[in-house]
């Protein structure tokens, strides 16, 4: 595995980490009611969204750049 399909595999393992954590939070506010589990999980869903965006545009530039068919 060349070191730019890592990148991906990374980008998306990373992006299914940022979706469960901001889950975990918004399930624990649930529960406690502490407000800073509902940051938590609004950070977690905006690290989500942004590694979303970045995979996105990585995947583009390397299959502009002919790295990846």
């Amino acid at each position: 595995m060349s070191l730019k399909a890592f990148h991906i595999v990374f980008i998306i393992f990373s992006t299914l980490l940022a979706i469960g954590t901001s889950a975990w939070c918004v399930w624990v506010d649930l529960v406690e009611g502490a407000p800073i589990y509902l940051a938590g999980a609004i950070a977690s869903f905006a690290t989500a969204v942004a590694l979303i965006i970045y995979g996105i545009w990585f995947y583009k530039k390397m299959k502009r750049l002919r790295i990846i068919t």
